[in-house]
């Protein structure tokens, strides 16, 4: 089944950073639904398919690095592209983020506008390749 392309999904623990970049997002004609954890975030990506997830690495309960495990094992979830966004700023941790794990890009937190959205454009076009 094919990705809704202007569907994004945010899985984050903090519900003013999913306010933001909803706000960042809506305005480029996308359309973003928060998760606030990795059960949440899980459940509403199999569900809507979407063409792309933010996502936390740093949240109680399942962390980030969970949910992209179980993305990448799920048949409907795999081909997924996924940007983390993160406070987790150690050089190694993007490292193996984009390299080991293959990440589609690693931001760090605190982000600017721009960086944001040149990423996920970034992402979403070369999804579409």
């Amino acid at each position: 089944m094919a990705a809704e392309s202007n569907k994004v999904v945010c899985i984050e623990d903090e519900p003013g950073v999913i306010e933001l970049i909803r706000l960042i997002l809506e305005r480029r004609g996308l359309e973003v639904t928060g998760a606030e954890g990795g059960t949440e975030g899980l459940k509403i990506v199999k569900a809507l398919k979407p063409a792309l997830v933010l996502l936390d690495l740093m949240m109680p309960g399942m962390d980030g690095w969970e949910v992209y495990r179980r993305m990448k094992a799920d048949e409907d979830m795999k081909n997924i592209p996924v940007i983390i966004v993160t406070a987790k700023a150690e050089g190694i941790d993007e490292v193996l983020a984009k390299h080991i794990a293959k990440v589609d890009d690693y931001i760090k937190k605190p982000f600017s506008l721009q960086e944001l959205v040149q990423s996920i454009e970034r992402v979403l076009n070369r999804s579409l390749d």
